[in-house]
């Protein structure tokens, strides 16, 4: 560990290279994507996740989707490049990191127009390289800068999957206990499952064991429990996107683990990216929440577990409010108490 899982693959006609982390962890397997379909395709099934991850993707796909563009005339490509994010951008609606990086591609792009399309094309490459690289330079930093609210002897619960399999090297949530652990401490990491699609069985608990982290599985609604018997001292968790105001949103069930964590007076931590933050939404309620196929409940890794034709709720995310989040960890430094003032000071920085 870390493990690279996504990268950008040879020159302006090269191909994205990814771990399929739906046969995770019982193979580790890498696949590549070498059209924008394959990634389109790759981001709505989780064949790669994670909020950063997913803006990779999305700056990767979009070198996918101009590679095969032949014209030499600047209003052409710039049409073209339009359709590219655009469908890229209809594959998963909640997680902000890909219209991040589709905006950032489009921004790169146009401020180079005056430029020929080939020149454009290689300049697009670079920045691709680049996001991936600050990425990893942004966990490694969100690590240190959160690694200080983890104790020797705290038990750390988790939710969902915000390890080097979300994000271009380290994590978010994980980097926490990476680094953590990496300074000598010594904790247990209390991971849930999380259905459906338990991210944190197949996920987390792979690369912490893989890290030499102490973790225990426990299934989602074991955690109240597992709280009240004081085995709990702290609750880190990453995002799929941020609100101006605070409110995060993040893999389904984290907002019941906030309100459980609040109850027992266990401090909740949310890690992310400053990429994660959307400005242009003023609060939670404002998130789009992907909702996802019935199979994924009734269906879950090839077996039924419930009758044909019942009707099924299936959003695949949730959103804390920031009343109950303790801070927010970024690589720019931690928003304690977070409301749209505190959250603008760090972003600001």
């Amino acid at each position: 560990m870390p493990l690279p899982t996504i990268e950008w693959e040879g020159n302006v006609e090269g191909r994205v290279r990814l771990i399929d982390q739906t046969l995770l962890p019982a193979e580790l397997k890498y696949i590549y994507c070498e059209d924008l379909k394959s990634i389109w395709h790759a981001i709505k099934t989780l064949t790669v996740r994670g909020a950063p991850a997913i803006g990779i993707a999305a700056v990767t796909g979009v070198l996918l989707g101009i590679k095969d563009i032949r014209t030499d005339d600047t209003e052409a490509f710039f049409k073209e490049l339009k359709n590219v994010t655009n469908y890229l951008g209809s594959s998963r609606p909640t997680a902000v990191n890909l219209f991040w990086g589709l905006s950032r591609m489009e921004r790169v792009a146009w401020e180079n127009r005056n430029k020929p399309v080939h020149t454009i094309k290689e300049i697009l490459l670079q920045e691709a390289i680049n996001v991936q690289n600050e990425d990893k330079s942004i966990c490694r930093q969100i690590g240190e800068n959160g690694a200080k609210f983890i104790k020797d002897g705290y038990g750390v619960l988790t939710h969902c999957n915000a390890g080097g399999l979300a994000t271009a090297d380290y994590g978010t949530a994980l980097a926490v206990m990476f680094k953590a652990n990496e300074n000598g401490k010594k904790f247990k990491v209390y991971a849930d499952e999380t259905r459906p699609l338990l991210q944190g069985a197949r996920l987390t608990t792979w690369e912490l064991m893989h890290a030499g982290i102490d973790v225990t599985l426990m299934c989602d609604n074991m955690a109240a429990h597992v709280m009240k018997l004081g085995k709990i001292q702290c609750v880190i968790v990453g995002a799929d996107r941020i609100a101006a105001n605070g409110d995060a949103a993040n893999k389904i069930g984290t907002y019941g683990v906030s309100i459980l964590a609040k109850e027992h007076g266990i401090p909740f931590y949310v890690a992310a990216p400053v990429s994660t933050f959307d400005l242009n939404t003023t609060s939670g309620d404002e998130i789009p929440i992907e909702e996802r196929s019935s199979e994924e409940v009734t269906c879950g890794f090839g077996k039924r577990t419930a009758p044909e034709g019942v009707k099924v709720f299936n959003p695949a995310f949730d959103v804390t409010p920031a009343k109950n989040i303790t801070a927010i960890i970024t690589e720019k430094g931690v928003i304690e108490k977070p409301s749209t003032e505190n959250v603008q000071k760090i972003l600001a920085l």
